[in-house]
């Protein structure tokens, strides 16, 4: 199954929300990105058939090695943009929501140069 930029922001996210509060569950995932239960629903079931997350029977979900490496190359990509952004100047609000629309399309050629580039600075 090829990932889609919504399927990534879902991996980040149940990333994020584990590593915040150890356990993760569908409402979470709706709380955290300002989505539908039926909308979450599907993604979940997408994520589920993709071998991305697992969901168990008291409805917590858990990324599963694939998941958790898209997840961490999307969280990683994200920080770093906004970090990079603050320091050039640009608010933390719109810095974060600027690293998220380049974290999706960058190459990972492109993504190695900057931080290879921050790493020095």
């Amino acid at each position: 199954m090829g990932l889609q930029e919504s399927g990534q922001m879902y991996l980040e996210s149940i990333f994020v929300l584990s590593r915040e509060r150890g356990t993760v569950r569908a409402v979470d995932v709706c709380d955290y990105m300002g989505y539908s239960k039926p909308s979450v629903s599907r993604a979940m079931g997408l994520l589920r058939q993709g071998g991305f997350i697992t969901v168990d029977r008291d409805g917590f979900i858990s990324l599963t090695d694939a998941g958790r490496e898209v997840a961490e190359k999307m969280y990683e990509r994200h920080t770093l943009l906004t970090a990079l952004l603050v320091r050039l100047g640009v608010d933390e609000v719109t810095a974060a929501e600027d690293a998220c629309k380049i974290e999706h399309n960058l190459s990972d050629p492109s993504f190695a140069a900057i931080k290879r580039y921050i790493e020095q600075i």
